[in-house]
């Protein structure tokens, strides 16, 4: 297995690949590109009415082979991460806590069923092909709850006697795979069954895999879908801190850090400031002029953030290690995509 680190789409705790340090200039290239690509996606959007976020996405995914450019990778992670978080939290300008109430407790609940069934799902996959219980743990995790970064915080808590940094590496390859291709395929999906906003938001928030991948998939249904997409994503991310706890009462004994890598906050800032910027808006504090230039703005920085992920996806790495470790990622996600579909299918008006 290679040592070059894996380009990561959407490593929002900064924990799989540290932020690049460089000067300003530094930053400029990978900048640069990801807002040409977004100006490129806005001209298109103009012209041909498709959302921004979706032609953000496709024309990242176009200008995938620039991922190999190691200059441009300090403004690429840039842009895929800290942008993206302040993004998250622009967006609670234009979510209320009523928002939050109006999803109901039954969606809640269902969105932590899923998360036990997707790690479950992995974990008896794992199992029956002849892999380890925590390597299908790992492999559910991730897909379960917000990707690389639940993977790292995973592989910590579980220790490198029982997940080896080899089949860390498979995981994470195949969860920025898979979460590209979910944010793919999945609006389609969303379209065909002509889901309504709150359906596709649901179902789009509650199964795709990075969290730029999810929001960007929202979005790209609609704006009312992407505001739902986000708070079922973020409820999917404040799980980490639960299953974490449960995880490390399973499996005590060799509890260690891996390589010496930091942990991750249990609940990350840009959740913490999500919820605070709802909750402030929801007393009407915010006039509307700021609420909506708010939402304009973290449009715009989702859009570069989004064409950025799509640059940097691994989207060849998946051939190098073969389909077989994967392939409890793969039943995982499909855990994830059919009782998210369901749900959204059945039960959402």
């Amino acid at each position: 297995m290679s040592n070059r680190p894996i380009p990561q789409a959407a490593d929002l705790f900064g924990d799989i690949e540290p932020t690049p340090k460089v000067g300003l200039t530094g930053y400029i290239p990978g900048l640069m590109v990801a807002g040409l690509a977004t100006m490129a996606a806005a001209t298109l959007t103009s012209r041909y009415g498709a959302p921004l976020t979706l032609m953000s996405l496709l024309i990242g995914l176009a200008l995938n082979f620039l991922s190999a450019d190691s200059r441009l990778t300090p403004g690429l992670t840039l842009a895929a991460r800290e942008l993206l978080r302040w993004a998250i939290v622009l967006v609670g300008a234009r979510i209320t806590f009523a928002q939050i109430v109006a999803l109901g407790p039954e969606a809640l609940v269902m969105v932590v069923v899923t998360i036990a069934a997707t790690i479950a799902t992995g974990a008896i996959v794992a199992r029956t092909m002849g892999f380890t219980m925590p390597f299908g743990i790992l492999s559910g995790g991730a897909v379960a709850i917000c990707g690389g970064s639940a993977a790292m915080a995973l592989s910590a808590t579980l220790g490198e006697s029982r997940v080896r940094q080899a089949e860390l590496t498979l995981v994470l390859v195949g969860i920025s795979a898979m979460s590209s291709l979910a944010m793919v395929l999945y609006p389609p999906v969303a379209h065909a069954l002509q889901f309504s906003d709150a359906q596709a938001g649901y179902f789009l928030g509650a199964s795709v895999h990075d969290v730029a991948q999810a929001l960007g998939s929202g979005y790209a249904f609609s704006p009312a879908a992407g505001e739902t997409a986000t708070i079922v994503k973020l409820a999917r991310v404040a799980m980490l801190a639960p299953v974490l706890a449960i995880i490390a009462l399973l499996f005590p004994a060799k509890l260690e850090v891996t390589g010496g890598a930091r942990k991750p906050p249990l609940v990350p800032w840009f959740v913490l400031g999500f919820f605070a910027v709802a909750g402030v808006n929801s007393t009407g504090v915010i006039p509307a002029q700021v609420s909506g230039f708010a939402a304009e703005t973290a449009a715009v920085m989702l859009a570069v953030s989004v064409a950025a992920t799509a640059i940097r996806s691994p989207l060849a790495e998946i051939m190098k290690s073969g389909p077989r470790p994967l392939v409890a990622v793969v039943a995982a996600s499909a855990t994830a995509f059919a009782l998210a579909l369901l749900y959204a299918w059945l039960r959402i008006a």
